[in-house]
Order: C-alpha cells, then sequence, then structure tokens
C-alpha cells in the first residue's frame, strides 16, 4: 500500500501543525539520551548484589575491622592441611574448584599467604570443598584432589586444578595425576568409584551452617571473610591476630 493511504487528511477547516523535521530528530535524541542514562546508571550505579536467584553467586566485600566482627569457631575437620598444626593463626577456606573467584584468589592472593605467612609457621591452611549446584565439575574436581591426597599429593593435584579451570573433567584429572607422579591406576579406580562424594557433601553442609553461601569464603581464626579479596585484606586480619 501507498503511504498515503495510512495517512490522516486535513480537512478545510482543521488546523494544520508543521514539525520541521530537525525537530523530530531533537526531541528522539533527547528522549534515547535519558534512556541511555537511566539504563547506565541502573546497571552500574549502587551496590553490586546479586539477584535472589543467584544468591550463592560469591561477591566481593571489604573486610570490617577485625574487633567488630562476629568470631566464629570452625571446626578443621581432617581436611587438607598445610602449614605449622601449631601455627598461631588458622584459616579455614571453603572453596569451590570450578568457580572463577577462587581461581582468582588462588593465583593472585594464596601464593602471598603461603610465602608471608604458611611458609613461616604464622599460619595454618585448610581448604574444605563448597561445591556449588550450578558448577558441575567442581565436585568432581574435589573428588579427584581427595584421590590424590590417598598418595600425599592433595596439593600438586589441588594447584593443577586451578591453574586448569578451563579444561576440566575427569579426563583431564587423570591426565594430572599422571604428571605429578601418581599411581594411575590407583587414582583411577578411586575416581571411578566416587568414594570421597559423601565426605565432600559434609564438607558443604558444615559450610552452610556456618554461613557459608558463596566462594570463597574464609575463616580467619573464625573470623569470616567472603570474595575474592586482594591480599592486603587477609594481611590486615592475620597481622591483628599475630599481635593480639
Amino acid at each position: 500500500m501507498e503511504d498515503n493511504e495510512h495517512a490522516h487528511h486535513a480537512a478545510k477547516n482543521d488546523k494544520v501543525y508543521v514539525i520541521k523535521k530537525e525537530r523530530v530528530w531533537q526531541g528522539i535524541a533527547a528522549v534515547l539520551g535519558i534512556v541511555i542514562i537511566v539504563m547506565f546508571f541502573g546497571k552500574f550505579g549502587g551496590s553490586n548484589q546479586a539477584a535472589p536467584a543467584q544468591a550463592q553467586v560469591p561477591t566481593q566485600q571489604q573486610p570490617q575491622d577485625s574487633g567488630e566482627q562476629l568470631r566464629l569457631t570452625i571446626d578443621e575437620d581432617d581436611d587438607p592441611t598445610l602449614g605449622d598444626k601449631n601455627a598461631p593463626v588458622t584459616i579455614v577456606s571453603f572453596e569451590d574448584y570450578q568457580c572463577p573467584f577462587c581461581g582468582r584468589a588462588f593465583q593472585q592472593t594464596f601464593p602471598l599467604i603461603k610465602k608471608d605467612y604458611i611458609d613461616t609457621g604464622k599460619v595454618k591452611y585448610i581448604y574444605r570443598d563448597f561445591p556449588l549446584s550450578f558448577h558441575p565439575e567442581a565436585e568432581p574436581a574435589a573428588e579427584a584432589a581427595n584421590c590424590a591426597g590417598e598418595q600425599g599429593k592433595y596439593w600438586e593435584m589441588h594447584d593443577s586444578i586451578f591453574q586448569n579451570q578451563d579444561s576440566m573433567g575427569n579426563a583431564a584429572y587423570k591426565q594430572f595425576a599422571q604428571k605429578i607422579g601418581l599411581d594411575t591406576k590407583k587414582f583411577n579406580e578411586c575416581l571411578d568409584s566416587s568414594k570421597y562424594k559423601q565426605e565432600i557433601l559434609d564438607d558443604f553442609n558444615y559450610g552452610s551452617q556456618v554461613g557459608v553461601s558463596g566462594t570463597p569464603t574464609f575463616f580467619i581464626n573464625g573470623i569470616k571473610l567472603v570474595g575474592a579479596h586482594p591480599y592486603e585484606s587477609f594481611k590486615q586480619i592475620i597481622d591483628t591476630e599475630l599481635s593480639s
């Protein structure tokens, strides 16, 4: 159809208003500008909070003054431990092998904590599993690390998995086992049996009981720190604990 078939034609006694094309485009531009501003502040303004359906998505929070924080007693269980068992400060971490924030903490923060505090006998570091439901490889990866632990190489597998978060799966874990010098037959049998599935679930349930809802979550002498915080956040709390 021609455009004029849908046009409203003015009668002789109708008032006709002529709007210049430039003004039309100016009006449209103004409206679009308002929409863009609203969208910008809606996306980037305010706090970075997860939607209710994503309550378990890890968030980053600034640590409060350790003197004002609630201090919890966290069960150390029999989970993998680094450092002097009699160290004055204990860090219990709840992590997920597929969590990108945990990967960031491992790459950027953990090496400094290990060098300055774990290797010097000031901190004992305990790893507990908290595989989130929307990370399907988190639980199998935790099983792989525990199976490697049977041969005394838990931390070697732990490191291999975090260093290769883009290559996860049982086939990858079996390759890691060979690279770190495990008896691959024993490791493969352990991994295929899922023998540590319940122990990992127990870690998750305990974490939920003490208020863990996302990863990584750390308890530094019972003081809770959530998220992939920079090294300075850990240092502040650890040094306060060491001086108290």
